[in-house]
């Protein structure tokens, strides 16, 4: 979420008039011009529900200044790019472990059986392992700040061999 505040930041190269090319431009250094993110510990933003993008646009934004109509423009850019397919290895195990945690956590009721999202529900299906994973942590730790609460209260008893596997799982399943 740093590199999304980074994106709606006024700073060296980025005036406060900059076009939506430009935040595009900038945010896509990050979490890649298709909205793919190729860096280690970075979401990707394809096909995530607009909703989901534009809350996390305002939240990051908070604070700095109004600009409601970029935020919406990058959301919709963002949900409408088509999400790469997750990756093809599988650790046969581990995927069946996460299967598992997802179905006994019940993961598919807000972000629905298939994980592509929905509203303000992020997709975590063909989402980077590795975001996933750190994102699962933070939440656990209950240091998942500005976002939603209800997942620290998931993810309570779990321990980091079952967030692995939910993350391997859910990165691995079509979006």
């Amino acid at each position: 979420m740093l590199a999304l505040a980074l994106c709606l930041m006024p700073g060296e190269g980025l005036a406060q008039t900059a076009d939506l090319a430009q935040r595009l431009t900038t945010c896509g250094a990050c979490h890649g011009v298709d909205g793919n993110a190729q860096l280690p510990n970075i979401p990707s933003l394809a096909g995530q529900p607009s909703v989901f993008l534009e809350n996390q646009l305002v939240l990051i934004r908070e604070g700095i200044r109004e600009i409601a109509a970029k935020i919406t423009a990058l959301a919709r850019h963002y949900a409408n790019q088509k999400v790469k397919s997750p990756p093809l290895a599988r650790d046969v195990a581990l995927f069946a472990r996460g299967q598992l945690v997802s179905e006994q956590r019940r993961c598919g009721t807000c972000h629905l059986s298939n994980y592509a999202g929905r509203e303000q529900m992020p997709r975590l299906a063909a989402q980077r392992e590795d975001f996933l994973l750190h994102s699962m942590r933070e939440f656990a730790a209950n240091r998942a700040t500005g976002r939603d609460t209800i997942m620290a209260a998931t993810l309570y008893g779990l321990d980091d061999g079952d967030l692995v596997a939910l993350a391997h799982y859910l990165s691995r399943i079509g979006p």
